[in-house]
C-alpha cells in the first residue's frame, strides 16, 4: 500500500476501505437482482403477462441505496381492467418497512430499543453505508410495530377459541402487572391529558439460579399497550397462548398492586390474586407516620391473621384526634380491605402447589418493578420523552418481545426478502476453514477469491478492485 505524503489515520483508511466494499456489494446485489429480474421474465406466462417496461427502483441495505431495474408487467385484473405487476418484487417478498432490507429494518429496530430515534438512526448511518434519519427509524418502528399488533390481535383471537400455538407445558404459570405513567403528545395529549398509564405484565413458569445468590426468570412473556382493561386482558392472553399450552396449566399466580385492571385477569378459582409486597408495604409507609402503629401493624400483617390486622388498623383510626392523620388510616384500611384475599403470599396459604419443573424454582414475587423498567422505563420514561398512543403502542410491542428474546425471530417471520438458492451461493465468498492457514499471512488476495454472478464476471476487472497491496488512497 501506497502511503500519501498526507500521513491518514488507521480510521480515515479503514473508513475508505469500507466505502469501497460497499459501492462493491451494492454493485454484487443490483447485477443479482436483475440477473434474477431476466429469468423471471424468460420463464413468465407470456400470455397472462404482457410486457410493459423496465421500471427504476432502490432498496435501501446495510451497504448503502442499491438501485436497479425491473420489469413491469401489464395483466387483467379479476375486474377486467388492467393492471401493472413487478413479479420481482413478488418473488423477493415484502419487507415490513418498505425497500428497506431485512439487515438494515433490524438494525433501525435494535438501535430504537435501545435509544431515542435520533440516536439510533445516527448509530446505524456510522455503523453501515447507509445514511437514515430520525425519521426513517420512527417510520420502520412504526411499520414493524402495526405488523406485531396485527399478529398480536391474531393471537388473541385464537387464545379465545382455545386454539393457541404455544407448546412449553407449565402446571403453574406465574402472572404479574403493573402501570407506568408516561407523557403524551399532539392529539393523544388532548384527548387524554398530560400522561396515560401504559399497562404492563409479564408470565413466566419459574426462575433458575444464574449467580451465586441471583435468580432468572424462565420462559418469560410481555405484553405492555395503552388498552384499556379488558383489550388488555385479550393481549396479554394471546402472548401467554403463543408460548405455553394453556391446556397444561393447572393453576395461575397473579401479582399486582390491587388495580381494577390488574383484577380482570382473575377469571376463576384458579387464578390466586397476590398484593405486591413493594405498594402493600409502601401503603404501610405511606398511610401510617407513627412508627409504633406502623411496626405493630406489620407484625399483625405476617402473623397472617387478617381480621385481626383490619381490626387494629380500625382502632388507630378511632383512637387518633388528628383528622388528617384518622383519614390515612381509613385509606389503608380501605385498600388491605378490597385486596384481602391478596395480603399473604401464595406459598404461606397452604396451596397444593405442582412441582416446579426440573432446574427450576417457584421464587416470591416481586420482579414487576424491575420489569417495569427494564422493558418500559429505561426507554420511553423520562429524558423529555413524549408519545402518541399510537407509538408508544407500536415502541412497547417491540420492548417487549426484545426484552423476551424473541424480537429477532419476530422480525425473520415479519420482514423477509428471499432469494433463490443459487443466487445465495454465487455470492459466498469461497474460503473454508483449511484453506485459511495457506492464505494468512502470504498475501491473500480477497477480491480475486470472492465468487460473483455469472453475470457480473465484469466486476473482476473494475479497477477499483485489486488486492489490498496495490489500492492507493
Amino acid at each position: 500500500m501506497n502511503i500519501p505524503e498526507e500521513r491518514k489515520s488507521f480510521k480515515e483508511i479503514e473508513r475508505e476501505v469500507q466505502k469501497k466494499i460497499n459501492a462493491l456489494g451494492c454493485e454484487v446485489l443490483r447485477s443479482v437482482l436483475e440477473e434474477w429480474d431476466r429469468e423471471l421474465m424468460e420463464n413468465r406466462d407470456k400470455v397472462e403477462y404482457r410486457h410493459h417496461s423496465k421500471r427504476k427502483t432502490v432498496i435501501k441495505t446495510v451497504m448503502g441505496e442499491v438501485e436497479y431495474r425491473r420489469t413491469s408487467y401489464q395483466v387483467q385484473g379479476l375486474d377486467g381492467k388492467m393492471a401493472y405487476v413487478y413479479p420481482l418484487d413478488e418473488a423477493m417478498g415484502e419487507s415490513g418497512s418498505g425497500n428497506i432490507s431485512e439487515l438494515l429494518t433490524e438494525l433501525i429496530v435494535q438501535a430504537s430499543c435501545e435509544g431515542s430515534y435520533r440516536n439510533a438512526a445516527r448509530a446505524v448511518s456510522e455503523m453501515t453505508g447507509q445514511t437514515i434519519s430520525h425519521t426513517a427509524a420512527w417510520s420502520v418502528v412504526q411499520s414493524i410495530g402495526c405488523q406485531v399488533d396485527k399478529e398480536e390481535k391474531r393471537a388473541s383471537e385464537l387464545a379465545a377459541e382455545n386454539e393457541g400455538i404455544g407448546t412449553i407445558e407449565a402446571k403453574l404459570l406465574f402472572e404479574e402487572q403493573d402501570g407506568v405513567y408516561l407523557n403524551l403528545q399532539g392529539k393523544s395529549r388532548k384527548e387524554h391529558g398530560k400522561s396515560k398509564e401504559m399497562k404492563v405484565g409479564i408470565a413466566y413458569d419459574g426462575a433458575e439460579k444464574s449467580g451465586k445468590k441471583r435468580y432468572a426468570l424462565t420462559n418469560k412473556v410481555a405484553s405492555a399497550s395503552f388498552d384499556g382493561a379488558a383489550e388488555f386482558v385479550k393481549r396479554k392472553e394471546g402472548a401467554i397462548a403463543g408460548v405455553y399450552n394453556v391446556d397444561e396449566i393447572e393453576m395461575r399466580v397473579l401479582g399486582g398492586d390491587g388495580a381494577s385492571w390488574v383484577r380482570q385477569s382473575q377469571t376463576d378459582e384458579t387464578v390466586h390474586f397476590q398484593l405486591d409486597q413493594f405498594h402493600r408495604n409502601k401503603a404501610i409507609l405511606t398511610y401510617t407516620s407513627d412508627p409504633e402503629a406502623r411496626k405493630n401493624i406489620t407484625k399483625v400483617l405476617y402473623s397472617k391473621d387478617l381480621e385481626l390486622l383490619l381490626d387494629v388498623i380500625e382502632a388507630y383510626s378511632e383512637s387518633t384526634e388528628d383528622e388528617k392523620e384518622r383519614d390515612n388510616y381509613l385509606k389503608l384500611l380501605t385498600y388491605f380491605k378490597n385486596n384481602k384475599d391478596g395480603l399473604v403470599a401464595y406459598n404461606q396459604r397452604g396451596l397444593e402447589l405442582p412441582q416446579p419443573p426440573e432446574g427450576k424454582a417457584y421464587r416470591r414475587l416481586g420482579a414487576m418493578e424491575s420489569n417495569i423498567f427494564t422493558i418500559i422505563g429505561n426507554r420511553m420514561k423520562g429524558g423529555r420523552a413524549c408519545w402518541s398512543i399510537n407509538g408508544g403502542n407500536n415502541l412497547a410491542r417491540l420492548l417487549c418481545l426484545k426484552h423476551t428474546g424473541r424480537l429477532k425471530g419476530t422480525l425473520d417471520a415479519l420482514v423477509a426478502h428471499v432469494l433463490p438458492e443459487r443466487y445465495c451461493e454465487e455470492i459466498t465468498v469461497q474460503l473454508s476453514a483449511a484453506k485459511v492457514p495457506q492464505h494468512e499471512g502470504k498475501g491473500y488476495d480477497g477480491f480475486h477469491q470472492m465468487s460473483v454472478p455469472a453475470s457480473a464476471k465484469w466486476l473482476k476487472d473494475l479497477a477499483s478492485i485489486k488486492p489490498l497491496s496495490e489500492v492507493r488512497f
